[in-house]
């Protein structure tokens, strides 16, 4: 047997790299997803515990409802690009999954296109984040009461951001492989 047909990828192979890159990508998109499904029972604490307080009390505790507006985007940013991953947003699908299965090459033109123009939306808001993340760090802006509870607002925007730029770069990833998969179907248009 030849060297080249018994070739197995090694450490610096482009292969390996390219294995561990999709590895560690999708140990990311996986791990941000993960601090989503957390943030969601921190949402269910703070709600319960408010919702006690306005029983007990009489009043609503402090933070809730910006806290949890910024906790309910941050939430939806961070789980975004696992839906985009794991083929879950919303479509109609009765058209598009027949469509892909009797036209492959097309179905994968049509979806390379709605991912392409879902990558420049989610691009768009993360770039729109940028500025009110920088507003939010330079001015020192908070949430809340002062005197009685307040958080600065800076953490919350940076993980916005950081979930909507993950989400844009998944959607490319996902264009790119759809246009490989058109390149590689033999049916007609």
């Amino acid at each position: 047997m030849s060297p080249d047909n018994n070739h197995t990828s090694a450490p610096g192979d482009r292969g390996h790299f390219l294995l561990q890159a999709t590895r560690a990508w999708q140990w990311l998109i996986e791990g941000l997803a993960a601090v989503g499904t957390g943030l969601i029972l921190v949402l269910m604490i703070i709600i319960c515990a408010d919702v006690v307080a306005r029983n007990a009390l009489g009043a609503s505790l402090p933070l809730v409802s910006e806290l949890g507006a910024l906790l309910l985007v941050m939430i939806v940013s961070l789980q975004l690009a696992t839906t985009v991953h794991r083929d879950r947003l919303a479509r109609t699908e009765i058209f598009y999954l027949g469509f892909r299965r009797s036209y492959p090459r097309a179905g994968a033109l049509l979806s390379a296109l709605f991912n392409i123009v879902g990558a420049g939306v989610i691009a768009g808001i993360a770039w729109s984040s940028v500025r009110i993340f920088e507003k939010d760090w330079d001015a020192s802006e908070y949430i809340g009461v002062t005197g009685i509870a307040t958080l600065q607002t800076w953490p919350f925007r940076a993980l916005i951001l950081l979930g909507m730029t993950v989400a844009a770069i998944e959607f490319g990833v996902r264009a790119l492989s759809d246009l490989r998969t058109a390149t590689r179907s033999k049916d007609r248009i």
